[in-house]
């Protein structure tokens, strides 16, 4: 329910259409209520399932919208040359979350009960909301160029995946980002039951695992900018998705007891390989793309690559059934790896640096 809405909104064209800034505001205070809203429910007797799906399936929509205008923002409010370093910012930021959220949400969840827990993801999204609505974007950004004249829904859409099918480069790290949340979403849908099942790891030896996972992240998104800056912008995407494969491996390695480590080991590198590559490749797109053409080219990276999530869980799980938890993670664990193919193999291998954007025509 969280994922399908990447599949079916035209989230690119509305954020094309309307102020950013207000768009994610408005999807963070309208969040803020759903989430209120079950808590609520719950004291009151009324919580259900259905009720749940439908908070999660509007509160995917919302994230959907917000995520599409999010990464329209940063080239607005930094100089190119700070892109990468922005981008691994916040890319950390993401890593320190996944790292600190789960602790608190059990600390929180042990205290005052699961429902009321609800009440701090209400407080984050008002605080995002506010600190959104400080930002002050510099005046010649938020000028910016003329607008081009409005074309047809359909035909901004179909706009945004053209440019994407033009460029060689957007289109291997599409396709290689839409491989990779494939298989990482499959490892993800066996991983807890993995540990639990085949190592006997107690629940709180697997929260630190995962613990030790997010913080490959943080380290990665802490020395993105200094790390692309020494072996190239360009060069850094392909690197950052083949350097740690062998690292995967590791996960199903893992042993009971201290073997358990080999897991966490793994699962940093994954993330780290997630941080830098993410940091790379989405500076690369926010470099090449025309202005008014980014949000369009982000909702079709947004409704492709999130598209596979639910694909991939489904996957993981049918195979898990099937042939079993070890031997289906060898296989997630090298498809993952197999996603550096489509970057290797393309032109970013003859590229050290992102070279400076042509300036695209709007269309007549």
């Amino acid at each position: 329910m969280a994922a399908l809405p990447a599949l079916l909104l035209p989230a690119g064209v509305v954020a094309d259409r309307l102020d950013q800034r207000k768009i994610m505001i408005f999807c963070d205070v309208v969040r803020m209520l759903l989430i209120a809203s079950v808590p609520l429910v719950a004291l009151a007797g009324g919580l259900s399932l259905p009720y749940l799906y439908a908070v999660v399936g509007v509160s995917g929509v919302l994230t959907v919208q917000f995520t599409v205008a999010y990464r329209s923002q940063l080239p607005r409010l930094v100089r190119s040359s700070q892109l990468v370093e922005g981008n691994g910012k916040l890319g950390m930021c993401e890593s320190l979350a996944e790292l600190v959220g789960p602790a608190l949400a059990g600390a929180f969840v042990g205290l005052i009960g699961s429902s009321r827990t609800l009440f701090a993801n209400v407080l984050t999204y008002a605080l995002s909301a506010v600190t959104l609505g400080m930002i002050r974007v510099p005046a010649a950004a938020d000028e910016g160029p003329a607008a081009p004249e409005r074309v047809p829904f359909g035909a901004a859409m179909g706009e945004g995946l053209a440019f994407v099918r033009r460029e060689p480069v957007l289109r291997s790290l599409l396709i290689c980002t839409s491989v990779s949340n494939f298989f990482v979403m499959a490892t993800s849908s066996i991983a807890v039951t993995f540990m639990l099942r085949e190592l006997s790891a107690p629940p709180a030896a697997v929260g630190l695992v995962f613990s030790l996972g997010a913080l490959g992240g943080l380290l990665s998104g802490a020395l993105a900018h200094r790390i692309a800056a020494r072996v190239g912008t360009a060069r850094i995407i392909w690197v950052s998705m083949l350097a740690p494969g062998p690292l995967y491996f590791l996960m199903p390695l893992a042993r009971p007891g201290w073997g358990l480590a080999l897991y966490g080991i793994g699962l940093a590198a994954l993330s780290a390989n997630a941080v830098m590559f993410n940091t790379a490749s989405v500076s690369y797109r926010q470099l090449v793309c025309p202005p008014r053409l980014l949000s369009r080219v982000n909702a079709v990276y947004l409704w492709i690559c999130y598209g596979v999530i639910p694909l991939g869980s489904l996957f993981g799980g049918a195979l898990g059934a099937a042939l079993g938890l070890p031997a289906t993670l060898w296989i997630c664990v090298a498809g993952t790896w197999s996603a550096s193919l489509f970057v290797v193999f393309s032109p970013l291998r003859g590229l050290r640096d992102v070279s400076a954007p042509r300036p695209v025509p709007a269309p007549a």
